[in-house]
C-alpha cells in the first residue's frame, strides 16, 4: 500500500472504479500481467480517448470525461441546469457586459472553401505577430514577422505538433500542470519526459533555480503553462527573465500561455503576461509560446491557436500540420483577424480581468467562511489548487472529496489529474496532489453560488462549522 493512502480511502468507490479503469486501460495497452477478453478488430473501449486510463490519469481528455462520466452517472446530463460545474476548464462563454461583441454568424468567403496552409493563412500570422509586437515587443530591435506565427486546431493540437519536432532529447516538465501534456508527452517516443515537482512552499512557482538545476543535468526542452494551471500562479519580470536567460543557448522553453489575460497583479488594466517580452531575437531565441482565442478570448469552440517562435520552427510546425492535422478552419481563421487589434484587445483584457477577479475573491470568500485557510492567493488563471487534507478522512483526498461532492450535485476535478504521468514511473496514490481538488470559477457567477452552496452542504456532513 502507497505511503499515506489508508486502507478506507482504498476500498472508496471512487478508488475502486479508479483502479478498475487501470485495469482496463493497462490490457489494451498490452501489460501482460492483466488478463481480460478482447474481440477481435474493433475495439470499443477505444472511441473515448484515454477515458479509462487512470494510472496516468493526466490527459484532459481522462481527468475532465472521467469526472462528467461519473457525473452522469448521477443525473447530470439529464438536469445539468441543477448542476453547479466547478470543474469545467473554459471560461463563461456568455456576454459579460464591457467585452466585444462576438459574432453570431461568419460569412464563409470563396477562398475559404478551399484547404487552407497548415500552417494557418497569412492574414491571420500577420495579426498575431503585430499583436505580440505591440503589447512585448515595444523598444526591442528583433520583431514577430508571420513567419513566426504558426495557426494551430487548438492547443492540444498545437502541443502535438511541437513533440513532433522535438529530437532526442530529456524535456522536462511541472507538477502539478496542464492535463494534456500527458498526451503530447506519451504519444511520442523521440524524447524522455522528466517530471519535476514543485513545492507547495513555494506557492508552486517554478523558481529560476529549479530550472538552472534542470538545464545543468542536461535537460534540453522544458514545458510548462504561465499563468499555471491548476494552482493558478504565474512567473513573471525578473524572475521571467532569469528563466529565459538561463535558457537560452541551452535548452528549448515551450511557455503555454492560454490564460496569459487572466492577471490580476497590475490593477485589471489588461496588461498580459508573456515570455515573449524577454526575448532578445525572434529567430535565435529557442522560446516557443502558445496562446490562442480559447481562454482569453472566451471562445474554445472555435479551435484556432497559434505558435509563435523562430522561423525555423515555425517553418517545420507548419510543414507536420499535414499529416498531423491538417490545419486550423479557414473561415474562422479569417474572422479571427478581426478580433485581434491591439487596442480592442487592451480594452477586452481589462474587461475580463475586472470580471474575473471579483468571481476569484467571492469564491474565496466562500471558502474562507467554510473554514479553508488558503495559504496563498492566486493571481492567474480561474483556478483555485485547494487543499483537502486538513479535513476528516472520508473527504480528505480528491477523489473521496469529488464522490461526496456528486451527491450534491457539484463537480470538482480530483488534483491527481494533474500529476502528469506519462510513463507511469509513479505510483499516483503516493502523489504529492492526492489531497487536492481544482475548483474552478470559470462558471456564470450564479453556478458558482449554486457549486459552493453544495460543496458546503458536503462540508456540513463530516465538519462542525464555529
Amino acid at each position: 500500500m502507497a505511503e499515506g493512502t489508508t486502507h478506507s480511502e482504498r476500498q472508496s468507490s471512487p478508488h475502486i472504479r479508479f483502479r478498475e479503469a487501470d485495469a482496463l486501460d493497462r490490457f489494451h495497452e498490452g501489460d501482460p500481467g492483466i488478463r481480460f477478453h478482447k474481440s477481435h478488430g474493433l475495439d470499443p473501449n477505444r472511441a473515448s480517448t484515454k477515458v479509462h486510463n487512470s494510472a496516468h490519469i493526466g490527459t484532459h481528455t481522462s481527468g475532465v470525461v472521467w469526472t462528467t462520466e461519473r457525473a452522469y452517472e448521477h443525473g447530470f446530463m439529464d438536469h445539468p441546469e441543477e448542476w453547479g460545474n466547478l470543474g469545467q476548464g473554459a471560461p463563461e462563454v456568455e456576454d459579460i457586459p464591457g467585452t466585444f461583441h462576438r459574432p453570431q454568424t461568419i460569412d464563409v468567403s470563396i477562398n475559404s472553401r478551399e484547404y487552407g496552409p497548415t500552417g494557418g493563412i497569412k492574414s491571420l500570422r500577420e495579426a498575431v505577430a503585430h499583436l505580440y509586437n505591440t503589447e512585448h515587443r515595444e523598444g526591442w530591435d528583433s520583431k514577430y514577422t508571420w513567419e513566426n506565427v504558426c495557426i494551430v486546431p487548438g492547443g492540444r493540437s498545437g502541443l502535438i505538433r511541437i513533440a513532433a519536432v522535438i529530437g532526442n532529447i530529456f524535456l522536462a516538465y511541472f507538477v502539478p500542470d496542464y492535463t494534456a501534456y500527458n498526451e503530447m508527452l506519451g504519444i511520442f517516443k523521440n524524447f524522455v519526459a522528466v517530471p519535476v515537482p514543485l513545492e507547495e512552499k513555494n506557492h508552486y512557482w517554478i523558481v529560476p533555480d529549479l530550472v538552472r538545476k534542470e538545464v545543468q543535468r542536461g535537460v534540453s526542452a522544458i514545458l510548462t503553462s504561465n499563468p499555471r494551471n491548476p494552482t493558478g500562479t504565474v512567473v513573471k519580470d525578473e524572475e521571467l527573465k532569469e528563466i529565459q536567460d538561463i535558457c537560452r543557448g541551452k535548452a528549448t522553453l515551450v511557455m503555454d500561455e492560454f490564460y496569459s489575460g487572466y492577471y490580476y497583479g497590475s490593477n485589471c488594466d489588461g496588461t498580459t503576461i508573456s515570455a515573449a517580452v524577454n526575448v532578445r531575437d525572434v529567430n535565435s531565441d529557442d522560446v516557443l509560446i502558445l496562446d490562442g482565442l480559447t481562454k482569453r478570448f472566451r471562445l474554445p469552440g472555435w479551435r484556432i491557436a497559434w505558435i509563435l517562435g523562430p522561423k525555423a520552427f515555425i517553418t517545420a510546425l507548419s510543414s507536420c500540420g499535414s499529416y498531423l492535422d491538417g490545419g486550423a478552419n479557414v473561415p474562422f481563421q479569417e474572422e479571427a483577424v478581426k478580433l485581434l487589434k491591439p487596442e480592442l484587445v487592451r480594452r477586452e483584457m481589462s474587461v475580463l480581468q475586472r470580471h474575473f477577479k471579483d468571481k476569484r475573491d467571492y469564491v474565496l470568500q466562500r471558502l474562507e467562511d467554510m473554514g479553508f485557510e488558503l495559504t496563498y492567493i492566486p493571481d492567474s488563471t480561474f483556478y483555485l489548487w485547494l487543499d483537502l487534507s486538513p479535513l476528516p478522512p472520508k473527504i480528505h483526498h480528491g477523489l473521496g472529496f469529488f464522490q461526496e461532492c456528486l451527491k450534491e450535485k457539484v463537480l470538482v476535478v480530483p488534483g491527481i489529474f494533474f500529476d502528469i504521468n506519462p510513463s507511469r514511473r509513479r505510483e499516483l496514490f503516493d502523489s504529492p496532489c492526492h489531497h487536492f481538488v481544482r475548483l474552478s470559477y470559470g462558471p456564470r457567477m450564479d453556478l458558482l453560488e449554486k457549486g459552493l452552496d453544495a460543496m458546503e452542504r458536503v462540508l456540513r456532513k463530516y465538519v462542525t462549522f464555529d
